[in-house]
């Protein structure tokens, strides 16, 4: 079990804690390691890569609006925005293949945030868009293709 001490200092400075646990787990000290928080650490680094990969998911799904819906628009600062979502996400999923998971069953959902910013960010009518999304996931995330 961690000591008090342990458990404050994950309060108090963050990353001293941090070396202190690896400190701990390396020399295979497991009575001293702050298990409640060291399990809730790791379970939100999992939590930070979902968010993540949704996140850039919309990011290249909003462009593709843009994209899509305002030929007259388009640019190289779009252009470049949706290579470099879809090159962060697929090293994402490259680290962490089961996040691929979550983001196809997200895909509507990442969709339908898209769709709003894009109404926002465009100012044409939400209806503008189609409602279910008018691609494939392997299409939003090919280099090759721009609707």
């Amino acid at each position: 079990m961690a000591t008090t001490t342990s458990a404050n200092l994950h309060d108090r400075d963050f990353f001293e804690w941090t070396r202190q646990q690896t400190g701990l787990l390396r020399t295979g000290d497991f009575a001293q390691v702050d298990l409640e928080n060291l399990i809730e650490e790791i379970s939100s680094l999992g939590e930070r890569d979902k968010r993540e990969a949704k996140s850039r998911l919309v990011l290249i799904l909003l462009h593709l609006l843009k994209w899509r819906y305002q030929p007259v628009r388009r640019g190289n600062s779009w252009r470049r925005t949706i290579n470099e979502q879809r090159t962060e996400l697929a090293l994402l999923l490259d680290d962490s293949p089961s996040l691929g998971r979550v983001v196809d069953e997200s895909f509507q959902r990442c969709y339908d945030l898209a769709k709003r910013r894009a109404a926002d960010e465009t100012g044409l009518l939400a209806s503008t868009f189609p409602e279910n999304c008018p691609w494939t996931m392997a299409q939003a995330l090919d280099g090759d293709f721009w609707p």
